[in-house]
């Protein structure tokens, strides 16, 4: 597995994480902007100096990726992106080989060495939902929908959302009864190995817990 990146709320005061960008961002500076462009399913515009820009969507907003530089801005308000999202496009421009997606779902355990940190990862996305949602669907979809998610035919109630150009995420609910609680379980595309290393996979779905979560706080105090 690659270095591990830690998730965490806050701005990243604990350098490794940066480095560690920087060092993958360091290491392509020399590639092909075009064939990165294609891998990534994001689009280049070249300028002078053999520089440009690249632009993609991540979690439905879209994103400037100077080159060879790599400093990544919103496109929106022009702000730089959080070092998670920073994080997130390096390993993403680092590991992206330009595979489709499967179309077809797999659970974290199925990912490359999966299996060891399937249980961390149920405990702080899956459980964390079936603690906040519950039985209560109306609730789960109305935060994703909120979040531009949309519904799939898995269990009781899922919906599925675009992290990046190529990488596509799910949570699927099965309702609860008097013997067994519900349960919530983030699934992810199946050729999402193409595209990021399994550590970060975990953040993924980490930030999708969290955005769902918090769609759901807003919604909640706005009633």
């Amino acid at each position: 597995m690659t270095d591990r990146v830690t998730d965490n709320d806050r701005p990243d005061p604990y350098g490794s994480l940066l480095a560690r960008v920087a060092e993958i961002w360091a290491g392509l500076a020399e590639a092909d902007p075009e064939r990165l462009a294609a891998d990534t399913l994001s689009s280049y515009a070249p300028a002078a100096g053999n520089s440009g820009e690249f632009r993609l969507v991540v979690w439905g907003r879209e994103t400037l990726v100077t080159f060879p530089g790599f400093a990544a801005t919103w496109v929106d308000d022009a702000t730089t992106v959080d070092p998670f999202t920073a994080a997130l496009l390096a390993y993403y421009f680092a590991t992206c080989d330009g595979t489709p997606e499967a179309g077809r779902w797999i659970a974290f355990s199925e990912l490359r060495a999966g299996t060891f940190y399937a249980q961390a990862f149920q405990g702080y996305t899956g459980n964390e939902l079936a603690r906040t949602f519950g039985n209560d669907t109306a609730a789960f979809t109305s935060a994703a929908v909120g979040l531009s998610g949309l519904p799939e035919t898995l269990a009781d109630r899922a919906f599925s959302f675009r992290a990046l150009p190529l990488v596509s995420v799910a949570v699927a609910c099965w309702l609860g009864d008097e013997d067994l609680g519900p349960s919530y379980r983030v699934l992810f595309d199946a050729a999402v190995g193409h595209h990021l290393p399994t550590d970060v996979c975990a953040i993924v779905g980490s930030s999708l817990t969290r955005r769902l979560i918090a769609a759901h706080g807003r919604r909640s105090g706005a009633g």
